[in-house]
């Protein structure tokens, strides 16, 4: 099968940890290399953002990375990309005129937009993935939202136009239905862990005897939205932990990254910055690492349109504790693999920190019930199986000639 992606702003060649790169970014790079892999020919079209790089990329799996030319070939940030959307489009369009897609995957509302443009006279089925919505992010930001106004009546044609949506949780479905698009035009695939890499070899009980103070780690981009401020403030009711926060710049960045500053600045008012280490963006290869070092992971942001993390904890073996929002609520299992609490309710979180930590016997069995959950429904290749079976749907049966044996 010939398959295009298209990820208008997350590249599958992006470094992660900026502002504007992330989960979306690995779910695009792990699916195409898997489908790859599996023999399907796919190309991913990413807006062209310097003006060195080769127009086309093959990576190794045997997929390939095209750079589009619109707007200017720089870095922008994603809110100011829609304007760029007509020729992004207008690419698509010519390039599928040679080599024709039998079916378009689009990531994000502006390159479902483009995608959508680029198969309008080609007759090719387009599969949507939001990863994020409109009204989610107008919902819990308000004005605060940097969204173009176009956004949200975007999102809702897209969702009528395409050929299926392809949600990452069940509260998207649910999310989609109050935008006007019917769960029955939508399939549900979440998004996977690399359980070889994210592994529990070498995960042991963690207990005061092995050190002084519990360990309790955020991971992920350092922005607002991903709360390791409420994280910050529930660390006055657990008085024998640290937090340890990976994301953001380099650490020789820190000390210029506002959200770096703020949160500084929040743990001195605390009286808790003797207990605040930021690290800053961690490699890839030392994630695991540094997941299996903790007691709890944390992930409390206000919303999260799916959430890498809570994976990658469970895969690791290690306990998770986070908000009662979006994807959370499909992967994390409350009472089983680790705790869910309500957004925003830093004395919530900590309370229920701290009774979890007084109990190495529930440390221990939602670490290894994690580790099943995470082997069991969400690698990668069982997304790609689901990925698979949406893209077979939509897809028509090629028309059989004049006289040819049916």
């Amino acid at each position: 099968m010939r398959i295009a992606m298209v990820s208008e702003h997350a590249s599958p060649l992006a470094a992660l940890g900026g502002p504007d790169a992330g989960g979306q970014n690995v779910y695009v790079a792990r699916l195409a290399g898997l489908l790859a892999e599996r023999g399907h020919e796919v190309t991913v079209y990413t807006r062209r953002d310097d003006p060195v790089s080769p127009d086309r990329v093959p990576l190794p799996s045997g997929a390939v990375v095209e750079h589009v030319r619109a707007g200017p070939p720089r870095v922008l940030p994603k809110d100011d990309l829609f304007a760029h959307m007509p020729a992004f489009g207008a690419h698509l369009a010519r390039a599928w005129r040679t080599w024709r897609p039998d079916v378009v995957h689009a990531h994000f509302w502006m390159s479902g937009a483009a995608a959508l443009a680029g198969a309008r006279d080609l007759g090719v089925p387009v599969v949507q993935t939001y990863h994020a919505l409109g009204t989610v992010k107008r919902r819990h930001q308000g004005v605060a939202d940097t969204s173009p106004p176009e956004r949200r009546e975007v999102e809702r044609r897209i969702g009528a136009a395409c050929a299926r949506v392809l949600a990452t949780c069940s509260d998207e479905v649910r999310e989609l239905g109050l935008m006007g698009i019917p769960p029955e035009r939508c399939s549900v695939v979440p998004c996977g862990v690399d359980t070889d890499h994210f592994a529990a070899r070498g995960r042991i009980s963690l207990s005061p005897a092995r050190r002084a103070r519990y360990r309790l780690l955020t991971v992920g981009r350092l922005v607002p939205r991903k709360g390791v401020d409420v994280a910050l403030q529930a660390l006055r009711r657990v008085p024998d932990a640290e937090l340890v926060v990976a994301g953001g710049p380099p650490a020789d960045g820190l000390a210029r990254d506002p959200e770096a500053q703020r949160l500084l600045e929040l743990a001195r008012r605390l009286r808790v910055a003797d207990r605040l280490v930021l690290l800053g963006c961690v490699p890839h290869e030392d994630v695991p690492a540094l997941i299996r070092s903790a007691d709890v992971v944390l992930c409390t942001p206000a919303y999260e349109p799916f959430g890498i993390v809570p994976l990658e904890a469970m895969a690791c073996g290690v306990p998770v504790v986070a908000t009662d929002v979006g994807g959370h609520r499909d992967t994390v299992a409350h009472g089983g693999t680790g705790l869910l609490v309500p957004p925003g309710r830093p004395t919530v979180l900590g309370d229920a920190v701290r009774e979890l930590l007084e109990c190495p016997e529930r440390l221990d069995a939602y670490g290894r019930a994690g580790r099943r959950r995470a082997v069991t429904r969400y690698t990668w290749q069982r997304v790609a199986d689901g990925v698979e079976h949406v893209y077979d749907r939509v897809v028509l049966p090629a028309p059989v000639p004049s006289g040819a044996p049916r």
